[in-house]
């Protein structure tokens, strides 16, 4: 647990385990990779863990339709081994038009799918007999390797229900949009109530907060940016209800009166979200989230800005 950040392979493969190395030679603890319609996550992730040698490497998340737990689990291990055990396996449940429309699954009872397909991907990796499912049955067994009884599973979760199943099963959970606020006011007691209710405490339990990030001299152009950036998640339902529980419903009832306009979004809406501006205003934005209780903030690139110098602005060594 510690700083991390978000490095997708945007145009260039090669130029983004430039850019890991780099983060690991600052002394980010983690690197996560977005799953979205470009390179396959798992082999950007192997290719990130050949170029280094201590930075954890994590899926911020895949998408469980995308394949069965048995696939999951078996591709998991295998990175898991290859990079000397530092990977994050982040698991979230998506939205309805990624997992009907690119995958051609249903998401059907997301909590209760989400608990059964770790579970079953927890058993595999532990080398034990997978339990029996609703959604997914499997008869899965390793044979030839080695289990890996301590692969870290960290759960995507927005809502009440699955932050608490998150705390419940995982070893992490993984945010993206939530602004330090409700991270205090709602991750971390629904989270707390999940660890409870295993047992457990949030001791060794990581809450993996992405925080869109810019040096920049000019905040308002990198806004205008991130606005656009935004369209997708104020027209998705889950993003929505968690945008209006987080109270910034103005903000969402604007957006769909204009016509999904980016410009309705506010900028209080995003001087919480983000952390902008010189090199002291991006350390003490990733500080509000690490107080609000985020273990890992991790930043993440905001397009047309220098993601290098903001990595070298939030890295643990600087300020």
């Amino acid at each position: 647990m510690g700083a991390g950040c978000f490095v997708s392979t945007g145009r260039s493969l090669d130029a983004a385990v430039e850019r890991v190395k780099l983060a690991e030679e600052l002394g980010y603890e983690a690197v996560y990779v977005t799953h979205i319609s470009g390179r396959e996550p798992f082999i950007v992730l192997a290719a990130y863990a050949l170029a280094t040698q201590r930075i954890r490497i994590g899926t911020g998340v895949t998408p469980i339709y995308t394949r069965t737990p048995a696939n999951m689990a078996q591709t998991a291990i295998t990175l898991d081994e290859l990079s000397g055990g530092r990977l994050n396996l982040g698991l979230g449940v998506s939205h309805r038009p990624v997992v009907e429309g690119w995958y051609g699954n249903t998401i059907d009872k997301p909590v209760r799918e989400m608990k059964e397909y770790a579970g079953i991907v927890r058993a595999i990796a532990r080398g034990d007999e997978p339990p029996a499912g609703e959604k997914w049955q499997t008869g899965f067994r390793l044979a030839g390797v080695d289990p890996r009884p301590d692969l870290r599973i960290y759960v995507s979760a927005l809502s009440p229900a699955m932050l608490r199943a998150a705390g419940e099963i995982g070893d992490g959970v993984v945010l993206w949009l939530c602004n330090p606020e409700y991270i205090e006011r709602v991750v971390v007691p629904e989270v707390t109530k999940g660890r409870e209710r295993a047992g457990k405490s949030l001791d060794g339990f990581d809450v993996v907060a992405a925080v869109p990030a810019a040096v920049t001299p000019d905040p308002e152009a990198a806004w205008d940016v991130q606005r656009r950036d935004l369209v997708p998640y104020f027209s998705l339902p889950f993003y929505r209800a968690m945008i209006e529980r987080s109270g910034f419903e103005d903000d969402v009832a604007a957006f769909d009166a204009a016509g999904a306009n980016p410009e309705k979004i506010s900028d209080r809406f995003l001087q919480a979200l983000t952390a902008v501006g010189d090199e002291a205003a991006v350390r003490e934005g990733v500080e509000r989230y690490r107080a609000a209780g985020a273990t890992s903030p991790c930043v993440g690139p905001i397009p047309k800005t220098d993601f290098e110098a903001t990595l070298r602005a939030a890295s643990p060594a600087a300020g």
